[in-house]
């Protein structure tokens, strides 16, 4: 069984699906964390996005696994930290919407989870990934609400970010997320949305396996 759920950035996927996968004994894959590491590569890489060779070569040699702890790695090295700070965060929509980063990471995504039941979140996962998944979903929060879960996620030694600069820089991933040629985030006709903005964590998680389980 695959259970699909896409929404914007800060929208509450990821710590949604990872609860929902524990409720259920499921496999949880945060195809986000996948997109932020291939970004987190490109970056430290030095790799221009207009040198298709070079990408070619690095997604052609890439490995990218979850360990028993779901924390991710890119090319033997653990970069769950590493990928979650506002530089990464700023770059990864530019990035990720790379037609031939897209394909790479659909395939390893169907890979991983072709032959488990399996919870994965994202933006096209129920539009373009699993578009035959049994279940799908579509969080949305209020932009305040998540402009301000993603201060208390991003890594404390960093420069300080303002709450509005904040705003703006989801904003602007929002738009580029949307607008992309390839794979745009968007919700699937039959999923099933849910605003999270008033909601607690365990109510997110109770909403989608009730569902689920009915």
């Amino acid at each position: 069984m695959i259970i699909a759920i896409d929404g914007p950035s800060a929208s509450g996927k990821s710590t949604t699906a990872k609860g929902v996968s524990q409720r259920l004994g499921f496999t949880h894959l945060d195809t986000g964390a996948m997109y932020r590491a291939v970004t987190f590569g490109v970056n430290t890489s030095s790799i221009s996005l207009n040198n298709k060779n070079r990408m070619n070569d690095f997604l052609n040699s890439i490995d990218i696994h979850f360990d028993k702890k779901n924390e991710i790695w890119l090319n033997g090295k653990n970069v769950s930290s590493a990928i979650r700070t506002v530089d990464i965060s700023s770059k990864v929509s530019l990035i990720s919407a790379k037609p031939e980063i897209r394909k790479k990471m659909v395939e390893i995504q169907r890979s991983i989870a072709g032959n488990h039941d399996c919870v994965l979140e994202g933006r096209d996962i129920g539009t373009v990934v699993f578009p035959n998944a049994k279940f799908k979903f579509y969080i949305v929060a209020d932009i305040m609400v998540r402009a301000q879960r993603r201060l208390e996620q991003i890594n404390r030694n960093e420069k300080k970010i303002t709450l509005n600069e904040m705003i703006a820089n989801i904003e602007n991933r929002d738009k580029l997320d949307s607008s992309r040629a390839h794979s745009p985030l968007k919700r699937a006709e039959d999923a099933l949305v849910i605003d999270t903005s008033h909601l607690t964590i365990d109510e997110q998680i109770n909403k989608i396996v009730e569902i689920v389980n009915q």
